[in-house]
């Protein structure tokens, strides 16, 4: 039987459940950390999670898993003490606490408790219905109209495998200021994989969106059908891929999700904790121009239903539409509590967790590049020889160094102003910041992806969304199989 949290208000849903009310949390907040630490928080967390696996049109996993739990924070000067229970029995609260102050305690020094921001929070994601409270059997109906669908898109494809995952997270955090703030979060994502094979050739395609919206979004304007036809079109293109030319070229991204090598490239390093600790390659450099004058950097937490949207960080502070990077000139970091306090900063709700058993670090939310004033087909048109890249896989990043390494899924030739050949085996490779300085041109059709990205950081993640116009970048190299000219 689906359990339904019908959007709870967090005080009373872990009072209710656990006995765990905001005096209780005060009382932890101030026996155990107050007047000892710099800083301090209860952060309490319970989460249903659901998936479902759809491979050959039979059922290969449907899990549903209830967690809770609770984390205690306590910072002295650089130092974090973190201490995590499953339990949210008083005494494990109380344990954790005490664990938590003694990793961080200055040596009975007394401490000043930060003040955390108390701007109001959002209301990014009101849903109707929850998409983990969504029946079963709608579930599975619309993954078997995908994998027809899928199939009936091109003849060559021989598999398909389609994934819904969907979760509710109720959150609660109190600070030693006194701040306490609760959010029920949901979250869905359907991604469609699809195998094609023809004359011993097999290419894998894949596709699919979310955010923080309910079930219902996947089966407006039919969007699950182009999810399909999406995977199908990618998988069978790369039969007929060429070998991708190497060298030094011009190279114009396509909108939305190629905006992940924004996310990865420069995004991280403009992350408060890497800039604190000076081995950002742009630590130190707020003021100063790290890029084109047509290039101005956004990191919004406050879109509607976006994956990457919060309506407060998981340290309680509202989240913000924060600019990095403005006409090319660097004007600020993104910053938690912590990192904020020590630059002597304000914290912009960036400080981001992957659970209760986590501490929180600066994150990224929905980052984007702002649209320009050129035509997209006109910064094609501008290109003698490049490569037009419209989808990524992965990729490694270097923060101090800013060189990243990013592998292109779907890309293609440009030849006298003209996408022409796809071709495989791309890698785009450059350095974060001077890669900033070479565009050129940028578009006016600034999309943001699809609603799938995860980031990776000290071995948590986080859902974010990414987001970029089509832009010209100038002498960029490529890695690929064939010499280039």
């Amino acid at each position: 039987m689906t359990e339904k949290i019908a959007r709870p208000r967090p005080e009373s849903f872990f009072s209710d459940r656990f006995n765990v009310t905001p005096g209780l949390m005060d009382r932890l907040l101030g026996s155990n950390l107050v007047g000892r630490v710099d800083d301090a928080d209860i952060y309490l967390e319970y989460r249903v999670n659901e998936e479902l696996v759809l491979e050959e049109n039979v059922v290969k996993k449907a899990s549903r898993h209830v967690s809770q739990g609770a984390g205690v924070r306590a910072q002295s000067g650089t130092r974090t003490g973190y201490a995590h229970t499953d339990d949210l029995a008083v005494k494990n609260l109380e344990e954790a606490a005490r664990q938590a102050r003694a990793i961080a305690d200055r040596a009975g020094q007394s401490g000043v408790v930060a003040v955390a921001g108390r701007g109001r929070p959002h209301d990014l994601y009101t849903l109707a219905e929850a998409p983990i409270v969504t029946e079963l059997t709608r579930k599975l109906d619309l993954m078997r109209k995908i994998d027809a669908a899928c199939r009936a898109a091109d003849a060559r494809v021989t598999q398909v495998i389609v994934a819904l995952t969907s979760e509710e997270v109720v959150m609660l955090i109190a600070t030693a200021s006194g701040w306490t703030v609760g959010d029920v979060r949901p979250l869905t994502r359907l991604n469609v994989t699809a195998i094609a094979e023809d004359g011993g050739k097999r290419e894998i395609g894949s596709f699919g969106g979310g955010g923080r919206v309910p079930f219902d979004f996947y089966l407006e304007a039919e969007r699950w059908k182009r999810f399909a036809a999406e995977a199908a079109r990618q998988a069978t293109l790369k039969l007929t891929a060429v070998d991708a030319p190497a060298g030094a070229m011009t190279v114009v991204l396509g909108p939305g999700w190629p905006g992940i090598l924004l996310h990865e490239a420069i995004g991280h390093g403009l992350e408060g904790d890497f800039n604190r600790k000076g081995v950002s390659a742009f630590a130190g450099r707020v003021g100063q121009k790290v890029a084109s004058e047509l290039v101005t950097v956004v990191d919004d937490g406050t879109m509607v239903n976006r994956r990457g949207s919060l309506n407060v960080d998981d340290e309680g502070t509202p989240t913000g539409r924060n600019v990095l990077i403005e006409n090319g000139v660097l004007v600020g970091y993104m910053q938690d509590r912590l990192n904020a306090r020590l630059m002597g900063a304000a914290p912009t709700g960036n400080g981001r967790r992957e659970s209760y058993a986590h501490p929180p670090l600066p994150r990224m939310t929905n980052t984007f590049m702002l649209a320009g004033q050129d035509d997209p087909g006109d910064i094609v048109k501008s290109v003698k020889h490049g490569l037009y890249a419209v989808n990524f896989g992965g990729g490694q990043v270097d923060i101090t160094s800013g060189k990243f390494v990013f592998s292109a899924s779907e890309a293609y030739l440009i030849e006298d102003g003209q996408v022409t050949k796809p071709v495989k085996g791309a890698t785009l490779i450059g350095n974060g910041p001077d890669a900033l300085t070479r565009v050129s041109r940028v578009g006016h059709d600034l999309a943001l992806d699809e609603g799938v990205g995860t980031c990776g950081k000290d071995g948590q993640s986080v859902p974010v969304g990414v987001g970029l116009p089509t832009i010209r970048i100038d002498e960029m190299t490529v890695g690929g199989t064939a010499v280039g000219r």
